[in-house]
């Protein structure tokens, strides 16, 4: 599944170009369309670019281009705040050796500092630290309770996207299976933009790719997603279904990583199966242990 940056912004053109219907843009449909969506004059036009340099910058010749162009492009396009920021990635990314002795130094990081594991542990809530590849790399005793279905795969660290697509106890967990998938491959593809040189994200991609035919599919829509605040819909193999809300903050000192903390309105069936969820955590689990260190735990099945 390896491909080139020039492929990657051009495959990003197109299919951003896809989904915008004249009708959008304030533009008349102009006749029969081979093709769904704007055509390339079209976007030029609204850019306020030439058809041809429209045309070299859909093919990847986007090094070169200005934030303004490039603004423009993400106005005409009508892309939201995570494409824009991919189209930029994606444009800087391709300039030469600089920008790639500078992609080379920004890896998913793996561990966390002692401050951050200690943050962790005084929350009353589940909350763990991921990196951009989705590794849970540290996590509270209830954060690794929530997630044992993922710590009881093989191989450190949990990861979001490998259990998601190649777990078959997945299916179980993930109450929003279909928009679980979409949203972990939005956000890899946001990754794969801002850090296109991180070896261990390009072998989590091709394994994937390899392994996983919706995973495939997924990847060549090109949607990119900002993976920081939501619902999640779960049904955990303990004490059964709980809607979380999460929020995820950027650790400013550690780019790369963030923080997820989740949470269940009071009084609600999920804040009492959270409760019970931290009771079987606390007589059924081991002293919380950074994810990349933590054995496979085994989850009891819930009595009849």
């Amino acid at each position: 599944m390896a491909t080139s940056r020039r492929d990657d912004v051009r495959d990003f053109l197109l299919s951003r170009r896809a989904k915008v219907t004249p009708e959008q843009v304030g533009l008349l449909p102009g006749g029969r369309r081979r093709v769904p969506g704007l055509r390339r004059g079209e976007v030029a036009q609204l850019a306020g670019v030439s058809v041809e340099y429209y045309t070299q910058l859909e093919r990847g010749a986007v090094a070169g281009a200005s934030d303004s162009v490039l603004d423009a492009l993400a106005r005409a396009l009508l892309l939201d705040d995570a494409e824009r920021a991919h189209l930029f990635d994606l444009a800087r990314s391709g300039g030469g050796a600089g920008t790639r002795a500078s992609a080379r130094r920004r890896p998913s990081l793996q561990t966390v500092r002692p401050g951050i594991q200690q943050l962790l542990d005084s929350q009353l809530a589940p909350a763990w630290v991921g990196n951009t590849r989705g590794d849970l790399i540290a996590t509270n005793l209830l954060g690794r309770a929530l997630n044992s279905p993922l710590f009881d795969e093989p191989g450190r660290p949990a990861n979001l996207a490998r259990f998601r697509f190649l777990s078959p106890r997945a299916v179980d967990f993930y109450r929003d299976w279909e928009q679980t998938g979409r949203d972990t491959v939005a956000a890899l593809r946001l990754a794969a933009g801002s850090t296109p040189f991180d070896r261990g994200l390009t072998d989590l991609v091709g394994e994937l790719s390899t392994r996983s035919e919706e995973f495939r599919t997924l990847w060549a829509s090109h949607d990119v997603r900002v993976h920081s605040t939501g619902i999640k819909r779960l049904h955990h193999p303990v004490v059964g279904d709980l809607d979380l809300a999460y929020e995820g903050l950027a650790l400013a000192s550690d780019p790369g990583l963030m923080i997820f903390v989740y949470s269940a309105e009071p009084g609600s069936p999920s804040a009492h199966a959270l409760d019970l969820l931290a009771s079987w955590a606390a007589t059924s689990l081991k002293e919380a242990q950074p994810a990349v260190e933590a054995p496979a735990t085994s989850v009891p099945q819930p009595k009849a």
